[in-house]
Formats: C-alpha cells, sequence, structure tokens
C-alpha cells in the first residue's frame, strides 16, 4: 500500500515537471527558441535531473536531491557535467 501511494507521488511529480518543461522552460518549452544553445548550466538540465531522482529515489528523496540542484544553479556554480549518481 506505501509502494502504491509512493509511486502515485512519484508519477504526480514527474507529471508536474513534465509540464513545465512543455510551457515556462527555458531550454524545452515554449521560450526554447531564444536560447539556441541551451540555458541551463548543468547536463543534464535541472528539470531532467529531478525526474531522474524522483523515478530512482522516490518522491521525497528524489525531491529533495532535485531541490538540491536548484540551489546549486547560481551564478557562483560554474555548472557543468552532473549527472545523477
Amino acid at each position: 500500500m506505501l509502494k502504491l501511494v509512493s509511486d502515485v507521488i512519484g508519477n504526480f511529480l514527474v507529471s508536474l515537471i513534465k509540464v513545465y518543461q512543455k510551457t515556462l522552460s527555458p531550454d524545452h518549452g515554449l521560450f526554447k527558441y531564444k536560447h539556441p544553445y541551451g540555458f541551463c548550466r548543468f547536463h543534464p538540465t535541472c528539470s531532467n535531473y529531478s525526474i531522474q531522482a524522483i523515478e530512482k529515489y522516490g518522491p521525497i528523496k528524489g525531491s529533495l536531491k532535485a531541490a538540491w540542484r536548484v540551489l546549486r544553479c547560481n551564478p557562483f556554480n560554474k555548472g557543468g557535467e552532473d549527472p545523477l549518481k
């Protein structure tokens, strides 16, 4: 039962991220033409990283890893390759 609830919440979060990617994301959404070389300083993008983290670790730990990644996305971090571990 707990696994089912976790899966439902995880799928809901992934769906929200995918809606964000299709609409508001500067790398994936309607405005991607304004940034032909990409906008995100990390690879994979923060939203793709978040989806991978939630699918691998579940909604709680995956969301925490995603939040930490988004917090690191700032002008003081050079970015680069940062795959999910």
